[in-house]
């Protein structure tokens, strides 16, 4: 293996620990396998506003701008195994389920405020329950809807074009940039020649 290539297969290693690593790189693309997981365009449309409650819009666009069901849905059918494909699936009927019992209504019928409230409290819930069982809990629905909303929000041109500082050119080093509170982070586009 050489230099370039043990710097590619690095950054990938570090990239999958840093988002989604206890369920992406577990579950793994496997030759010939056959995905479960079935998700309807009500489905879909449940998940876009799961994520844009996590990334609402404010003066950047939030996750619904960057289909984040769709996004969802392709990562957990083609890297989750069945285990986590249908804790996953299973999560989005306890969504449903806590919205009803919460404010009367579908999840995507409640307002902003109520979504933001009900999503805290299962995030809170699942916080506790990895708190107790930290090495040996079971994956998580809104961890795997967390992590995901995040892993697609922030790898989509959208969020690295108009929610990070984007840098097509990147100049020379300056190791000391000046930085204001509420900056932007600094997106720069990985280089081909690695």
């Amino acid at each position: 293996m050489n230099r370039r290539e043990a710097i590619k297969r690095l950054t990938l290693l570090m990239g999958g620990a840093i988002v989604g690593a206890d369920t992406f790189l577990r579950g793994g693309v496997l030759a010939g396998k056959t995905s479960f997981l079935s998700l309807s365009a009500d489905d879909l449309a449940l998940l876009d506003e799961i994520g844009e409650t996590i990334i609402p819009a404010t003066d950047t666009p939030g996750a619904k701008a960057v289909q984040i069901g769709a996004f969802m849905q392709m990562m957990v059918a083609d890297c989750y195994d069945d285990e986590h494909q249908a804790i996953f699936q299973a999560g989005l009927g306890r969504v449903e389920e806590a919205a009803q019992r919460r404010f009367g209504r579908p999840f995507r019928q409640g307002s902003a405020a109520e979504r933001l409230q009900l999503l805290s409290e299962i995030d809170a819930e699942e916080k506790s329950q990895r708190s107790r069982n930290p090495a040996g809990a079971p994956a998580h629905y809104f961890r795997l809807m967390k992590q995901l909303t995040m892993l697609g929000y922030f790898s989509s041109e959208i969020a690295c074009t108009q929610a990070l500082r984007y840098v097509e050119v990147p100049g020379a080093y300056r190791g000391s940039e000046p930085y204001r509170k509420g900056d932007r982070a600094w997106f720069v586009p990985p280089s081909r020649t690695l």
